[in-house]
């Protein structure tokens, strides 16, 4: 390496989370051996790490795009391996998952290329070269309004432009909380979209929440705002987010989604009148829940055998609207491959069925996420009503499940522009590449 200065580029330095990046390094002596390295400090203070082994072409380039990983975390030609691969580096507390909390600041991805195939000690080690680049979920202009109207709770975001623009109402699962990183990745693609939060880790407050008049309060919010096409708004829930979202289409009187995008989830009817409810009922059958050979919780039991009451179950003969399905083969937080199967054949015999799309993903676990996130087969898990703390199975293989949410996020927005927007001609394009400064990004965060 005396006398070569290597050239490592990354590109686009700031983008969406969603965006490929471009990873080369120029300037090597031919079939030389390398490792690419990326390095996150999460919020948590957590580091996470991926890294692939290459060897430079006679040009002494390396593209991560064509070129084959060797070994490290991922291997094969792989062009966003660097992320989805991540791992929390070793020694790190166990049970962790990788989660972007504070939307208004970017992923800092720190990429580095070293000499020789390295597996571990990066540390104190010195790399050859190093490039940071950003990771957003919020594009330029996107706007975030905290939401407290009416009882309700969550955060609207708006994207950039005059609009009108479709609306989706998002809700997440069981751990409760408000989590945002999607619904601004949305409003990124053009849909004002509303992170909701309706499992609260305060008791008593989440015991208060009426199913029927809370949801229908949150889709009114979406619906009624003035830059909302009032007709044209979604559903999107995942997990026990699925139960709501299928109940509200089959049954609510006062609201119409437009469609229904559902991950991860079940119709089996755990959502009654009364949010609080829930868990109760999921704990009535908690002695399903089993332990594997590691002591992970798998909770997938639970739902099993699918009931034949209809009472027990969404009556998906009353979904009028269309319907996306994401399932994971190896989920084993849902029965969720059991699930669509009988959502399926109750749709068939309805003559509801050409509403019906199942993406269906060997090897993908439950926590089927935006692209590039990586994959968690197992990871602490904190029961919102109880505080119990788990290490909760979600299933998955680090590799096919990267496929799934790669996959499945392409084919949802579609899904949603086919459905959402009047026609193709009247979708924004929206530049995706968020080549801006921080202070620039910080959108708008105020109380209604």
């Amino acid at each position: 390496m005396v006398g070569t200065f290597p050239l490592l580029s990354v590109q686009p330095t700031r983008g969406l989370v969603d965006e490929k990046i471009q990873v080369v390094v120029r300037n090597l002596p031919p079939a030389l051996s390398v490792t690419l390295h990326s390095l996150h400090r999460s919020e948590d203070k957590d580091l996470w790490e991926a890294f692939g082994h290459y060897t430079s072409d006679g040009q002494g380039t390396v593209t991560v795009a064509k070129d084959a990983s060797l070994g490290g975390t991922y291997e094969g030609a792989e062009p966003m391996g660097l992320l989805w691969s991540m791992q929390p580096v070793p020694g790190s507390r166990t049970g962790l998952r990788l989660r972007k909390m504070d939307v208004l600041t970017p992923m800092v991805v720190h990429i580095s290329v070293y000499s020789g195939h390295i597996t571990e000690g990066f540390s104190k080690q010195s790399p050859l070269a190093t490039v940071v680049t950003e990771r957003w979920y919020m594009a330029p202009g996107v706007c975030r309004i905290d939401i407290r109207e009416h009882g309700v709770r969550g955060t609207l975001f708006l994207p950039p432009g005059p609009g009108p623009f479709p609306g989706v109402l998002d809700m997440w699962g069981g751990g409760g909380g408000l989590v945002e990183y999607r619904s601004g990745l949305l409003a990124s693609h053009g849909f004002v979209s509303m992170a909701l939060e309706y499992l609260s880790h305060d008791k008593n407050r989440t015991s208060d929440i009426n199913f029927k008049t809370y949801f229908e309060k949150a889709f009114r919010i979406v619906q009624e705002h003035p830059m909302v096409m009032k007709d044209r708004v979604a559903l999107f829930g995942l997990s026990l987010g699925t139960s709501v979202t299928l109940n509200l289409a089959a049954y609510s009187k006062d609201i119409s989604p437009r469609c229904c995008v559902c991950i991860s989830g079940s119709h089996v009817n755990l959502v009654n009148k009364a949010i609080g409810k829930v868990f109760r009922n999921m704990k009535k059958d908690g002695y399903k829940t089993r332990f594997d050979e590691e002591g992970r919780v798998v909770c997938r039991d639970i739902f099993l055998p699918i009931p034949t009451d209809l009472g027990e179950k969404v009556d998906m003969g009353r979904i009028k609207c269309p319907l996306m399905l994401v399932v994971g083969e190896d989920d084993q937080n849902w029965a969720t491959v059991e699930s669509a199967k009988d959502m399926t054949q109750m749709m068939h015999a309805a003559g509801n069925e050409h509403l019906l799309t199942i993406l269906q993903y060997p090897d993908a676990g439950h926590l089927i996420e935006p692209p590039y996130t990586p994959h968690f087969r197992a990871s602490n898990f904190i029961m919102p009503q109880t505080r119990q703390k788990l290490i909760m199975l979600w299933g998955g293989y680090t590799k096919p499940h990267a496929v799934a949410q790669e996959d499945c996020w392409e084919k949802i927005l579609s899904f949603l522009r086919q459905h959402l927007y009047p026609s193709p001609d009247s979708t924004p394009t929206l530049r995706q590449s968020c080549d801006v400064t921080p202070k620039e990004h910080q959108g708008l965060s105020m109380i209604d």
